[in-house]
């Protein structure tokens, strides 16, 4: 993962804290968008400065539907950010 990936994904876990939409901890989060990345490979940068709707919508979504287990992502969500 590229150094500026990792800035973005602290900038959403820091963003999701701000807007209470985390479910668990930072880690967590930072661990689940990292799983959802390489699955969906995310446009980071855009869900960063997204509007708060879809903001929510991809992360509250993200952390929903991971597999923690299995670290993948279940139940065929799609983020509005994937690139696939």
């Amino acid at each position: 993962m590229k150094k500026e990936e990792l800035i973005d994904m602290f900038q959403i876990v820091e963003r999701a804290n701000n807007m209470g939409i985390m479910f668990f901890d930072r880690i967590s989060l930072k661990m689940d968008l990292s799983v959802a990345h390489q699955e969906f490979n995310l446009r980071l940068k855009a869900l960063l400065i997204s509007d708060d709707v879809n903001f929510a919508h991809d992360v509250v979504g993200i952390q929903n539907h991971i597999d923690r287990e299995n670290k993948r992502m279940g139940d065929g969500f799609l983020p509005r950010y994937s690139s696939l």
